[in-house]
C-alpha cells in the first residue's frame, strides 16, 4: 500500500509559478516511479509528467514540456511537480500517482495508488 497527499495548490495569474508536493508513504519510496495526472473540468484525466524511482528518467507531456519540471527527493518521500509560465489551459485538478512497478509511464492504468488531488487555478 502506499498513501499519497498532495499539497501546493492554489490561484495563480497567468505566467507565475506554483510548486506542487506528493507525499508518500507506506512503501520503498525510491523503488516506486511516480506521475503527475490533471483533470480540468468537464475533460478527461490526462497525463502530465513522471519519473523513476531513483530520479533518472522523466516523461513530460507535449504541452507542459518546458515549463514543468518533476522532480523527487527520495530521503524526504515526496515528489515535487515545479510549474512555470502557467497558463489559463492549466487550470485542473492535479493528482499525483505511484507505480510499483518503477515503470514510468504515461498510461494511468500504470499507476496503483493515487492522491485526492490539489486544484489549481490560473487566471488569464
Amino acid at each position: 500500500q502506499v498513501q499519497l497527499v498532495e499539497s501546493g495548490g492554489g490561484l495563480v495569474q497567468a505566467g507565475g509559478s506554483l510548486r506542487l508536493s506528493c507525499a508518500a508513504s507506506g512503501r520503498t519510496f525510491s523503488n516506486v516511479a511516480m506521475g503527475w495526472f490533471r483533470q480540468a473540468p468537464g475533460k478527461d484525466r490526462e497525463f502530465v509528467a513522471t519519473i523513476t524511482g531513483s530520479g533518472g528518467y522523466t516523461v513530460y507531456a507535449a504541452s507542459v514540456k518546458g515549463r514543468f519540471t518533476i522532480s523527487r527527493d527520495n530521503a524526504k518521500n515526496t515528489v515535487y511537480l515545479h510549474m512555470n509560465s502557467l497558463k489559463p489551459e492549466d487550470t485542473a485538478v492535479y493528482s499525483c500517482a505511484a507505480d510499483p512497478t518503477n515503470q514510468a509511464m504515461a498510461i494511468m492504468t500504470q499507476y496503483a495508488y493515487w492522491g485526492q488531488g490539489t486544484q489549481v487555478t490560473v487566471s488569464s
